[in-house]
């Protein structure tokens, strides 16, 4: 399985670099494209909403959410790197239940589909949060909470 340096070279010899990623509209990088199987690559064709998984193999409904990376896009080279190693080092470490991952440079989004495993989406935003503490989960705001 190869490193997050080689990851990161495998990306940086796709795109030519985050600049050329960030010129492109609509460009993405797919950080986990299925199951245990962590790829980069690029991705400018269909919108999220139609190449997102919702069901697992078994037909259970997945999980996902979307968290929020401020001013990721206008970050300096190396630095937009850092971030992507970071994530996908966070994503490797729970390779057994990410089902996909999506980092969208233009909008700076990372949307992620998991198995529905209770507790998962809050800790997995969790080691994201740890490791890139600009990140923000985005969640709907409502004015009274009841467990």
């Amino acid at each position: 399985m190869p490193g997050v340096a080689d990851t990161l070279s495998r990306l940086h010899d796709i795109t030519g670099g985050f600049q050329k990623t960030l010129d492109q509209p609509g460009v993405t990088v797919q950080l986990v494209t299925s199951i245990g199987q962590p790829t980069v690559g690029m991705q400018a064709t269909e919108p999220l909403w139609k190449r997102v998984p919702t069901h697992s193999d078994d037909g259970r409904p997945l999980s996902d959410f979307m968290m929020l990376i401020p001013r990721l896009r206008e970050k300096p080279s190396r630095e937009c790197a850092r971030t992507v190693e970071a994530l996908q080092f966070v994503l490797d470490q729970y390779r057994h239940v990410v089902v996909f991952a999506e980092l969208n440079l233009p909008l700076n989004i990372l949307w992620i589909s998991l198995k529905p495993v209770p507790g998962m989406c809050l800790e997995l935003a969790t080691a994201i949060k740890l490791a890139v503490p600009e990140a923000l989960l985005v969640a709907q705001k409502t004015s009274e909470w009841r467990p």
